[in-house]
């Protein structure tokens, strides 16, 4: 598999916030979002067996595990490795956009999905197949870059019923949509939605890599 980079961090997004986390970000992304801070993710990376993949987690000593990217589903040996690293105790969090199937990915994985919004210019990009995947434990994100977002993703939610599937979360664009403004409509609006920052952006640079 090819993979851009493994490092540990503070888990900086989900209802995971805060802790302590192990990332495994795959190389290779099918979709270009407007807001995009991991471009390197599309092209970067070395080619590493599974072996080397648990050899490098374990050495940082912790528990919580998150695969990402980019796309990780788009590389099918990631859902191996997730089986694996749940096997050995690791508690996984597999980050997607939710336009591969999910279905196979192993049930003790929880599924962190990020629909695309019209503003991050794939909207519609999601495979709606995945919505009846979901598990209690899953969480939905959505990056929202303005009002127009908001509206899009209240509607969205509503449609599928998603806020009945699992915790959905709302996240505003980093540097245009002001925290503030998101946790009104939110809070105006009675959304069903956990308000969701990046923290790891505000602990860190938000050029930085490896966060």
């Amino acid at each position: 598999m090819k993979v851009c980079e493994i490092f540990a961090s503070i888990q900086g997004e989900s209802s995971y916030a805060g802790l302590p986390c192990v990332f495994v970000r795959m190389t290779g992304c099918n979709l270009r979002c407007s807001y995009c801070d991991t471009a390197y993710a599309y092209y970067e990376g070395t080619e590493m067996t599974e072996d080397a993949v648990l050899d490098a987690v374990r050495q940082y000593g912790l528990k919580l595990v998150e695969i990402t990217g980019g796309e990780p589903l788009l590389q099918e040996d990631v859902k191996s490795l997730a089986r694996r690293l749940l096997d050995l105790g690791f508690s996984v969090l597999v980050e997607t956009n939710g336009t591969v199937d999910i279905g196979d990915v192993d049930d003790r994985a929880v599924i962190i999905m990020d629909v695309k919004t019209p503003g991050s210019g794939n909207p519609g990009s999601v495979l709606v197949e995945n919505f009846d995947h979901l598990k209690k434990g899953d969480e939905l994100k959505f990056v929202i870059t303005d009002r127009a977002d908001f509206e899009w993703s209240s509607a969205f939610i509503e449609l599928h019923s998603l806020a009945e599937r699992c915790a959905v979360l709302f996240s505003p664009e980093f540097g245009k949509l002001p925290p503030a403004e998101l946790a009104g409509w939110i809070i105006e609006e009675r959304m069903p939605v956990r308000f969701n920052l990046q923290l790891h952006k505000f602990i860190y640079s938000p050029d930085r890599r490896a966060v």
